[in-house]
């Protein structure tokens, strides 16, 4: 009885790592895309970007034929597209503009288990200033085309922005926590920091600065005249406690005297 128990116990034991096996064996190599470093997400216009995407198991999961497909809104464009296969490059190919397509045969010369797409270019300038929502601009597109079929398997985007409206957006947001920290009716401040928006808006930085600058300080001066009023009435308050205090301390003392003079 206990031999059986025992075998029972192996055989179970060898079905668990077969199981465990096979599902390893199900959810390793698939089409997988990351990137060797970060991905930038703030860029000052005019500045370099550098971004590597690496494509594991290129075939699998896949048709064995497609076109791979990258586009950009980078300037100055160099894209590098390498096939590897265990380490090993079989194909290269480099594209100077904003696009490219490259057909991929996992049948043909271009296979292999692994596709590095490096990407560089330069930062475009801002054709369009809007405050509300951060200026964008695309890093990088990636899609496999098949025929007519399109699938978008990356897509990459980075707020752009020059020295003078970082430095005003950084104003016009300091102004509205500073609002928004105000008590009372601050629609003066407000009315500011919207002109300042709209300054921002039409490039118009410095006069976004100075705008911004005036709203914050009409915050700041209301939040100082609340402070100064509630220590005022604090100090008021503190007054009329002690003089109710003392008047009733002499109350009680006036009562002492005239108990002990009636006694008398």
């Amino acid at each position: 009885m206990r031999m059986s128990s025992i075998r029972c116990s192996r055989a179970t034991v060898a079905l668990l790592c077969v199981v465990g096996l096979l599902a390893v064996a199900g959810t390793a190599g698939a089409f997988s895309v990351s990137t060797d470093g970060s991905v930038p997400t703030e860029t000052v216009v005019g500045s370099e970007v550098s971004v590597t995407y690496v494509i594991d198991d290129p075939y699998t999961d896949t048709p064995s034929e497609y076109t791979l497909a990258g586009a950009t809104d980078l300037e100055d464009v160099s894209w590098t597209v390498t096939v590897l296969d265990r380490g090993n490059t079989v194909y290269d190919e480099t594209y100077g503009s904003q696009s490219f397509r490259q057909s991929l045969d996992g049948d043909g010369d271009q296979d292999g288990d692994e596709v590095r797409i490096q990407l560089e270019g330069t930062v475009p300038a801002i054709e369009n200033y809007t405050y509300e929502y951060k200026e964008r601009y695309t890093i990088a597109t990636l899609a496999r085309v098949t025929g007519n079929n399109e699938n978008e398997f990356r897509n990459d985007t980075a707020h752009h922005y020059t020295n003078d409206s970082r430095e005003a957006r950084q104003a016009i947001n300091a102004s509205q926590q500073a609002v928004a920290d105000a008590p009372g009716d601050n629609t003066d401040a407000q009315a500011q920091i919207d002109r300042a928006i709209s300054a921002y808006e039409a490039q118009d930085f410095d006069n976004a600065v100075s705008l911004a600058a005036d709203a914050q300080e009409q915050a700041q001066q209301a939040q100082q005249s609340q402070q100064t009023t509630q220590t005022l009435l604090y100090a008021a308050a503190a007054v009329v406690l002690l003089l109710l205090l003392g008047g009733g301390g002499f109350y009680l003392y006036s009562q002492s005297q005239a108990d002990d003079y009636s006694k008398l």
